[in-house]
């Protein structure tokens, strides 16, 4: 009986030993290989800011918070938005309402060590208590001017400033003196970091955080609301002292060294400066923030 020889260019093998060609081989292993993905591009900023508050992508949706009083103040404000907690032994009996928050929620909470949590916290100034919580929302300028009521009222507009420890300073000047907001340009990275929280000591749950458009719109809208705008200058400006500030102000405040950019201060109606000996050419940010806002304070509220 005589062989039966297949036809040309198919295996004599059956089953699933039979061998393959070299090149049919890899090609299916690099089918079956999964695709590397690319690394996920920055979202732009205002996709960022959209996800900070809980309804848009690209964003981390948590981030750190630390310092005792900065921790009590979102726990008091928001504590819907805490997703995880650590703490120093020492700190369970300042924290006890947290902790019976945690576990009513099923929310995690660790005992941690000093050194584990200036790890977790990014700061040796943790005071014993970092959370991880969701970001604080921001407000667009037209949904604060709906919410913000008629009558004398306060802002603080930041051009230029990036810093968080003086974003932080500012929140507590500003909460202590009753600002109805602090408003942050469009493209600006300054946001509520942890370590702004924890500079302003609480005061960074306090009081809104706006994020403007474009300049010319914010101005617009300002006037239209009936604020005056007042930008701060470093030489040239009216003397702050003996000057009659608008019962609904808002203060365009510049970075150090830099100050109000030249276009914007032009678009204000004021432009103020802080008397003092000379010694000095300018108050740091903040300081020079916390002065303003005492003088405005001390002319609406006269002794």
């Amino acid at each position: 009986m005589s062989e039966r020889r297949p036809p040309r260019g198919e295996s004599p093998y059956r089953g699933p030993s039979a061998p393959r060609d070299k090149r049919e081989r890899e090609r299916e292993r690099q089918a079956r290989r999964p695709e590397a993905a690319p690394p996920p591009a920055k979202a732009p900023l205002r996709e960022r800011i959209a996800a900070s508050a809980g309804d848009g992508p690209g964003w981390p949706r948590e981030q750190r918070f630390h310092g005792i009083n900065a921790c009590l103040a979102l726990f008091a404000a928001r504590p819907q938005d805490i997703r995880k907690v650590w703490l120093l032994e020492s700190r369970i009996p300042k924290l006890k309402a947290v902790l019976a928050f945690c576990v009513k929620h099923r929310l995690g909470y660790t005992v941690v060590e000093d050194a584990d949590l200036e790890k977790l916290s990014g700061s040796g100034h943790h005071e014993g208590v970092c959370f991880s919580a969701l970001p604080r929302a921001e407000l667009s300028l037209s949904q604060w001017l709906q919410e913000w009521p008629r009558g004398p009222a306060i802002a603080l507009w930041l051009d230029g400033v990036g810093n968080p420890h003086n974003l932080g300073a500012i929140l507590r000047s500003a909460a202590h003196f009753g600002v109805a907001g602090v408003f942050l340009p469009k493209h600006s990275e300054l946001a509520l970091s942890g370590a702004a929280a924890r500079v302003a000591e609480g005061a960074g749950e306090r009081t809104p955080l706006v994020r403007l458009g474009r300049d010319d719109n914010a101005i617009a809208q300002l006037r239209s609301a009936g604020f005056s705008l007042a930008a701060t200058v470093v030489r040239g400006g009216q003397a702050l002292y003996g000057t009659a500030l608008a019962s609904r102000l808002v203060l365009v405040m510049g970075a150090e060294q830099v100050g109000v950019a030249d276009e914007l201060a032009k678009a204000t109606s004021l432009r103020l400066g802080i008397p003092g000996s000379g010694q000095v050419e300018s108050l740091n940010v903040a300081a020079a923030a916390a002065v303003l806002l005492g003088e405005w304070w001390r002319q609406r509220h006269p002794a």
